[in-house]
């Protein structure tokens, strides 16, 4: 599949329309044409002449292949570096590294040259495109004004001149593609404006045959704007990615394409220049804005041996960065991709916008023709009168408000939410979010910081305990010898060497210490002498307290306790209120570690229940049983939370988890800690809400309209009103949601 960027799509119905006409090609069937993002796939056989005829027909042209956007994310991963330089591929306009053949790079290059011509041809911009819409919609318009002023006071031909340049300037495109539909009997929006606008000239209705002509042109350009603006939203994030970097190689400095850099390469990061991808500082001092990864507004300080994203804006120092993945792997690469592949789904809301405008515009024409039949046919009405309801029906029944009422909400809502360093990896999967009532959390690295700390220590042998204690662990990486070495260095304690230090599996380690053999680890290692009471009371009351526990002893007696635990997140309890705020009844935390540290946290953070011991399988099994009770989401960040995700009705991974948990999640928090949560909830509430509010307006007022028939009051110049303002008004609602208040 090629994607190409489609511009002058004048709005959604169009393009469900244009694409059902491009699956009808050879070799069509799975091309796809997204609104959202202007982007069209298209098997690599389909005849792009035949495409861009076809595009033609709506005003709408293609402008680049992805071949040309070779910095775009779709095309990041796995691509020729030499493709991925500057944002272009080669010289021709075609990447090489797609390997269909030399006469297809031929084909795309001579397609990518069209499409470059095409653009000229539209004068280079859909914004331009733009321009000239509005001058035509203002000439027009003038010269309508012109015509009122006139009419009465000229020849009548004279005054229905200028009518017909008013209405050609303005709908001459909408009405030859009506006209073409209605030959095909294929019935749309252009279809409807076409029967009303012929229908009202042929009554002598000329002055609101004009205006009809004129308020619609300004409805689609007005509709095509609100598309873009949300779409301009989510290429600012799109844009964040560098290009290049200074890459350091044998003291000399060089300028290279960030597609090019490797694991292992060191590059140069001046004051204001982005991080090129993911990495490790290995020389210099720095603080480091790392808004467009984690949506953390405040910069970090980094020294050497700091971590730092790719993307990340360095603010003043030079520092020197080691790179750890390839940019194609780096956590903006993923970010970006996982955005630009969220604008191409849809949610089910849409899908059933989608199939109900597809019945939905035959059904008008069936009522418009009922409203000019039956009157004059069975209760002797003025033909004239309900020929002009039933052309003023029409224009009402345009769908335009409804198509629009979801798509900018949904483009809006993920473009906030990436903007805060949440990716939803789609529509689907916003909706979903907006609608939870249950969460499940994993505890550590969620609740808790996942590093352990020395909650509590008794020391029998003051001058003894710390002392040995750091002998035996100073030269371990297991992440309780990491607590215990913290506690005896903020002691400061003399620190001897230990000598023969050797672990006892699944107990702790045994090692010598100035001529005399100690014990470290659970009650366990001590097998050579009975633990006294008042010990064995203490290491009971550190259990109750949910503690692990590991104690120091010599040949004949326990020098000291030490009870561990995992460090609570200071933010746990109130994200845990404030989620309460956003609709979550019920909160649950599902952990393999012991049940009384799994009460003990539950205890602190304001969790509901807390199942502990429970292995991966049993963590599916809790959230299977929990989602006949309600829409349930799950959070972790672990390789072991992977499975659980993938079972709750939504998994949300924390971005600096693992990338299996990443990559099975349908939310992500790019930061490390649950904080972004409740705005993310905030955010797609919001958008839901925004969704319904929008259906209810478009559908209210088409129907506070056709109840105008009943009399016979409606008109034509209210009828296009009442569908632009419908338009007008949905689009601006969703696009309030882009606007972030200051909390």
């Amino acid at each position: 599949m090629i994607e190409y960027r489609v511009q002058g799509l004048s709005c959604g119905n169009c393009a469900r329309t244009l694409e059902e006409e491009i699956r009808r090609l050879d070799h069509g069937k799975s091309a796809t044409l997204s609104f959202a993002s202007g982007k069209l796939k298209l098997d690599e056989r389909v005849q792009l002449d035949r495409v861009r005829q076809i595009l033609k027909s709506d005003r709408a042209y293609l402008v680049e292949a992805a071949a040309d956007a070779a910095q775009s994310v779709s095309g990041m991963a796995g691509e020729n570096s030499h493709a991925h330089s500057h944002g272009h591929s080669d010289e021709h306009g075609h990447n090489p590294s797609h390997g269909h053949g030399h006469s297809r790079e031929h084909e795309a290059s001579d397609a990518n040259e069209h499409n470059r011509a095409e653009a000229h041809e539209h004068d280079h911009s859909h914004a331009h495109g733009n321009k000239r819409m509005i001058v035509q919609l203002a000439v027009s318009a003038a010269i309508y004004v012109a015509a009122l002023v006139m009419d009465g006071r000229v020849p009548f031909f004279v005054a229905v001149s200028f009518y017909l340049i008013a209405a050609a300037l303005s709908g001459y495109a909408t009405f030859i593609k009506g006209a073409r539909n209605l030959l095909r009997l294929k019935f749309n929006i252009d279809t409807l404006m076409t029967v009303a606008l012929v229908g009202a000239v042929s009554i002598g209705e000329w002055k609101e045959a004009t205006l009809v002509a004129i308020l619609f042109g300004v409805n689609e350009l007005l509709e095509g704007l609100g598309m873009e603006k949300a779409r301009r939203s989510m290429e600012r994030l799109l844009s964040v990615a560098p290009k290049q970097a200074t890459k350091l190689e044998d003291g000399a400095e060089t300028i290279v394409p960030i597609a090019a850099l490797q694991a292992g390469d060191t590059v140069v990061v001046k004051p204001g220049e982005k991080i090129p991808s993911d990495g490790a500082v290995v020389f210099g001092r720095s603080s480091v804005n790392e808004a467009a990864i984690t949506g953390e507004s405040l910069p970090l300080e980094k020294a050497e041996g700091d971590h730092v994203f790719g993307g990340s804006i360095n603010n003043e120092g030079v520092i020197r960065v080691r790179i750890g993945k390839a940019y194609k792997d780096s956590s903006l690469a993923r970010i970006l991709h996982l955005v630009e592949e969220a604008q191409e789904t849809k949610t089910p809301t849409e899908l059933f916008i989608d199939r109900f405008a597809k019945y939905y515009t035959p059904l008008i024409m069936i009522v418009a023709a009922l409203v000019v039949l039956v009157p004059p046919l069975l209760l002797d009405g003025d033909w004239t009168k309900w020929l002009y309801q039933g052309l003023a029906v029409l224009i009402v029944g345009c769908p335009c408000a409804l198509i629009l009422s979801s798509p900018i909400a949904i483009l809006s809502g993920i473009a906030r939410s990436a903007r805060n360093g949440i990716l939803v990896k789609g529509g689907v999967h916003l909706e979903q979010l907006g609608k939870l009532d249950t969460l499940a959390f994993d505890k550590t690295g969620t609740l808790t910081k996942g590093e352990p700390h020395v909650e509590r220590m008794t020391a029998y042998d003051q001058e003894r305990f710390l002392s040995v204690a750091g002998a035996i662990e100073k030269s371990s990486s297991h992440p309780l010898a990491k607590a215990i070495m913290k506690e005896v260095e903020r002691a400061g304690a003399a620190i001897p060497e230990a000598a023969d230090a050797r672990a006892v599996p699944g107990r702790g380690a045994v090692a010598e210490c100035e001529g005399e053999t100690y014990w470290l680890g659970n009650e366990n290692i001590v097998e050579h002498f009975d633990i006294p009471a008042p010990v064995r009371e203490e290491i009971d009351s550190y259990k109750q307290d949910g503690l692990t526990i590991v104690l120091v002893a010599d040949r004949a007696s326990v020098l000291g306790l030490f009870g561990i635990a995992d460090e609570i997140r200071e933010e746990s309890a109130s994200v845990l209120s404030a989620l309460r705020r956003q609709g979550i009844r019920r909160a649950v935390m599902l952990t393999g570690d012991h049940a009384k540290t799994a009460e003990k946290v539950a205890k602190a953070v304001g969790v509901d229940e807390a199942y502990g011991n429970l292995l991966p399988e049993e963590k599916v099994a809790k959230v299977k049983r929990l989602s006949e009770e309600g829409i349930v989401g799950m959070i972790g960040d672990g390789i072991n939370d992977a499975p659980a995700l993938a079972s709750a009705s939504l998994g949300i991974a924390m971005g600096k988890g693992t990338d299996s948990a990443i990559e099975t999640a349908d939310v992500v928090l790019m930061q490390d800690h649950l904080g972004k949560l409740p705005e993310a909830i905030r955010t797609a509430k919001r958008v839901n809400r925004t969704i319904r509010f929008n259906i209810a307006v478009s559908l209210g007022l088409k129907l506070a309209a056709l109840l105008l028939t009943l009399p016979g009051w409606l008109t034509l110049w209210f009828a296009i009103l009442s569908d632009m303002g419908a338009t007008v008004f949905v689009t601006l609602v969703s696009l309030t949601i882009l606007i972030e208040r200051k909390r």
